[in-house]
Formats: C-alpha cells, sequence, structure tokens
C-alpha cells in the first residue's frame, strides 16, 4: 500500500507542479496576456487532476489514507463544482479570475502532495511540515473567495445562455434553474 501511495502522490505532485511551474513561466514571460488563456493552457491537466483525487475519497474509506471523510469530500467536491462551472462555460475560462483560482489551488497541492509523498517513506523535513500545516490558513479563504467570484462572474452568461437549466415534464412540473442552484451554492460558500 505504501508503494501505491507514494505513486498516487507522485502522479499528483507531478501534475499540478507541472501546473504551477506553467502558470508561473508563462506569467513571467507574457504578463497579464498569459492570464487571459490560463485554462486553454493548463485546463485539461487541471481537470486531470482534480478528477484523479476522487480517489482519495477511497483511500479514506478503504483505511489506507488516515484523514476526516467528510473535510476531503468537501474540498474535492468544491473544486469539481467549479471546474464543471469554469469548464462549461467559454466565456468564463478567460477570466483573471480563474488564473487565481488555479494559481492558489495548486500552490497548496504543490506542498501537500510533496509532504504526503515524503511523508509515506518516513522522511519529514520542518519547514516542509510546518508550511504543510499553515499555508492553508491565508490561502484557503482567498481560494474561497475566488471560487464564490468565478461563480458570480459566471452567473450572467449562465443565465444568458439558459446552460443547464430545464423544465421537468408534466407531473412533477418543475423548472430548474441552474442560476440559482449557483447561487445557492455561493450563499453555502460563505456558511
Amino acid at each position: 500500500m505504501y508503494t501505491y501511495l507514494f505513486i498516487y502522490y507522485l502522479i499528483q505532485f507531478c501534475g499540478h507542479s507541472w501546473i504551477f511551474t506553467n502558470m508561473t513561466i508563462r506569467f513571467l514571460s507574457f504578463g497579464k496576456d498569459s492570464l487571459a488563456d490560463t485554462f486553454y493552457s493548463i485546463g485539461f491537466v487541471m481537470c486531470l487532476c482534480q478528477s484523479l483525487s476522487i480517489l482519495e475519497l477511497l483511500h479514506i474509506l478503504v483505511g489506507i489514507e488516515k484523514n476526516c471523510f467528510l473535510p476531503r469530500f468537501l474540498q474535492i467536491t468544491e473544486r469539481i463544482i467549479i471546474l464543471f462551472v469554469i469548464s462549461s462555460q467559454e466565456e468564463v475560462q478567460g477570466k483573471y479570475i480563474v488564473c487565481v483560482l488555479f494559481f492558489l489551488w495548486n500552490l497548496l497541492d504543490v506542498v501537500r502532495y510533496t509532504y504526503c509523498m515524503l511523508s509515506v517513506t518516513g522522511t519529514y523535513y520542518e519547514a516542509l511540515t510546518w508550511l504543510n500545516y499553515t499555508l492553508w490558513i491565508p490561502v484557503y479563504p482567498l481560494s474561497i473567495l475566488a471560487k464564490a467570484f468565478a461563480i458570480y462572474e459566471s452567473l450572467p452568461y449562465f443565465e444568458s445562455f439558459g446552460t443547464y437549466s430545464t423544465k421537468l415534464p408534466f407531473p412533477v412540473a418543475l423548472s430548474i434553474c441552474f442560476p440559482y442552484i449557483l447561487k445557492m451554492y455561493l450563499a453555502m460558500l460563505f456558511v
């Protein structure tokens, strides 16, 4: 199991490191121009890494990882919902907030997966341990604000195009308006 966990953490570390490095180099090379096409350059790998993180829930359920299920479930679900919102509206993909959000997520994940990968081998560094347990304190609230802003930025597009809004047939006669669901989710983010 230790070998499997090490390989899993290594794959996640490589994916998030690639994203983080790509974003940083693009920003240093192209400046503000790189922010608008962040999703186009790293979106696939970001979706792949976040989809792969669903395995962490199985790790917890099976017992090979010693984390609490509910916080991990909420974090993974939030990220997948936000990626779904961003990837489903092309107009949102070019927003600057997407770059900020991805930068914050990957900053946390590069540190976390490095720490987890090394801890599986029994290697601990004080600085990395400290960073793993304290970096989230300023970054996590910023990422929640970035998520909220990304949802807020996407609302006009979902409202005008009617994407994912539907009317159920006669016996139920219920309309599901996706922007209202996003607004409820937006309210829950701050709770």
